[in-house]
């Protein structure tokens, strides 16, 4: 499992490579974009970004286990502290 910091994340915003967070988990959500039932649009504007509370307000524990498995990359690492 691969360990990303947000910074990292937050540079997988385009077409052709898009991020996101959920809970400390980095999800490659490029080619499942044009798939998302509730549409592009919502997915192209929290990429790069941690997405966690728009996730959980309108999905289950559920959604989250389907798609881990296609999606998941890896994880959020801690930033040090200064």
């Amino acid at each position: 499992m691969t360990s990303l910091t947000a910074a990292e994340v937050a540079s997988h915003k385009t077409a052709e490579s898009m991020y996101i967070i959920i809970d400390a988990g980095v999800y490659d959500i490029t080619k499942f974009v044009d798939e998302h039932p509730g549409g592009a649009k919502i997915l192209k504007r929290m990429a790069g970004k941690d997405a966690s509370k728009q996730f959980w307000k309108y999905h289950n524990e559920g959604v989250l286990k389907k798609y881990t498995p296609a999606l998941k990359i890896g994880e959020v690492k801690e930033s040090p502290k200064l």
